[in-house]
């Protein structure tokens, strides 16, 4: 992973967010396919939705200041500090329900979510 020599960052561990071995696999072959196979997931909590709090999540190549590594296998997920105190304890999961096909955060935190199930509330 590029930056990752040259940038402070913090190793975290699934205290802070598990990844199931479903979306592990999902997330290796999409790097593979964008061409980012030493890439990460970056996840974020930020501002929006019907519940107030919403997850943006991208493909990166690199880490940034303060970044928090999560590595399970050959998978990596990016939080950011500020996220990290939303996401303490939640499980990364991939879901191929019909209807919503995608990575999918299991967060304890959350109090409420919206019924589209995008966002939520703490």
């Amino acid at each position: 992973m590029e930056g990752a020599s040259s940038v402070p960052y913090t190793v975290g561990n699934e205290k802070l967010c598990r990844i199931t071995s479903e979306a592990a696999r999902e997330l290796s072959r999409l790097l593979q396919d964008s061409e980012k196979p030493g890439g990460a997931l970056r996840i974020a909590v930020v501002g929006g939705g019907c519940s107030g709090l919403q997850y943006q999540m991208d493909l990166v190549d690199r880490l940034r200041e303060k970044d928090i590594l999560i590595e399970a296998g050959e998978a990596r997920l990016i939080v950011d500090p500020r996220s990290a105190l939303f996401l303490a304890g939640s499980i990364l999961d991939y879901s191929e329900d019909l209807q919503n096909r995608g990575f999918v955060v299991r967060n304890p935190n959350a109090s409420s979510h919206c019924s589209c199930g995008k966002s939520f509330a703490v």
